[in-house]
């Protein structure tokens, strides 16, 4: 059993370094002026950001309650 342990914790932190060992962006191109503003926003759920924190709040305790009915 340890010996599986040490091959799983090996491939997880092999494929963890393989990952995160990716290139970064390119370099935007310089020159011109560009458009004025903001821009596009950040994500397109920012103006739901507190209605997911609360909803995944009231899912982790549904499930808390129910797994707790089922072991007892």
């Amino acid at each position: 059993m340890n010996y599986i342990n040490k091959i799983l914790l090996f491939a997880f932190l092999t494929v963890g370094a393989f990952l995160s060992a990716q290139t970064g962006p390119p370099a935007p191109p310089g020159g011109g002026g560009g458009g004025v503003g903001p821009g596009a926003p950040a994500s397109p759920i920012d103006a739901y950001i507190y209605v997911l924190g609360i909803v995944a709040v009231l899912f982790i305790a549904y499930y808390a309650k129910r797994a707790s009915k089922k072991l007892a």
